[in-house]
């Protein structure tokens, strides 16, 4: 028999023998990979962030009901296996994951540590507690010490506070400012002006006592609002305050500093707040 005839005939009878039983299919390695790959996604999301134990245990059970990660229905990281043998050297990942985005203060103690958050804090409190030695001092060289009252942000530290009181600048149910506070008002622009660019907001605030019937406003809501508004366009108009940097709303009775039921309370409550954001908030 030529040899040819011979290399064909051994060709055909080696295509009939087929694949050999038990061989997995040629997708199935694709798809470890694949699988694999997207594991590796998710572990370096946890690196990148503080893990909390209730929600790792929680992904840990979706994983598992959902894509089937686990044998026998585990529902632990730390029990489970992964999809395949090129990563099966990570036997204790649940100590691994636990472990990632955590400095070594944090691995001493239970609570994640979250350094940039509290960085930042601190540079707002630091920067607006330099505003308000800085604004304190000029109150004093303009002689508005006894007109206004400064604060600051004690939530966050974000901005500095000035309010005047609403006696010196509004007649009753007006929103009109008064001859008598313009000066001072005056006074408290030539320090605004000297945060030119910084983020300012106006706030009316009012007391309790509702506005006459048949008047120019209808409720303590529009008179604050009112009294904002003319206050901003003071600022504007003639100390030059950008208009692009400020804004002003009205509080109405809504946030009262004391109590209603006093003279003395309400005057305290009828008021402008003016507030300056430092720079790392008047973007």
């Amino acid at each position: 028999m030529p040899v040819k005839v011979v290399k064909i005939l051994a060709r055909k009878k080696k295509e009939e023998g087929g694949v050999p039983a038990g061989t997995p299919a040629p997708w199935m390695a694709t798809f470890s990979d694949l699988m694999n790959l997207l594991l590796c996604f998710f572990v370096l999301l946890f690196a990148m962030s503080s893990v909390d134990e209730a929600k790792l245990e929680e992904l840990a059970n979706v994983l598992s009901s959902r894509l089937s990660f686990f044998d026998g229905g585990q529902t632990s990281i730390g029990e489970g296996q992964l999809i395949s043998t090129g990563a099966a050297q990570l036997t204790q990942i649940d100590q691994y994951v636990n472990s990632m985005g955590q400095t070594s203060e944090d691995k001493e103690g239970d609570e994640p540590y979250d350094h940039v958050g509290e960085a930042v804090e601190e540079a707002n409190r630091e920067e607006t507690e330099k505003m308000y030695n800085e604004v304190s001092e000029y109150s004093s060289e303009y002689n508005l010490d006894g007109y206004i009252d400064i604060g600051v942000d004690e939530k966050a530290g974000r901005y500095i506070t000035i309010e005047i009181s609403g006696n010196y600048l509004y007649p009753s149910g007006s929103a009109q400012l008064t001859n008598d506070a313009l000066p001072i008002f005056s006074r408290v622009g030539d320090i605004l002006k000297k945060y030119d660019g910084y983020r300012i907001a106006v706030i009316g605030h009012t007391d309790n006592v509702p506005v006459q019937k048949g008047g120019k406003y209808d409720s303590n809501m529009e008179l604050s609002s009112a009294r904002a508004s003319v206050a901003a366009k003071y600022l504007i108009d003639n100390k030059g305050i950008d208009p692009e940097n400020i804004e002003w709303v009205g509080k109405g009775e809504y946030v009262p500093i004391a109590d209603n039921s006093t003279e003395l309370g309400r005057t305290q409550n009828r008021r402008i707040e003016i507030r300056v954001y430092n720079s790392l908030n008047s973007n």
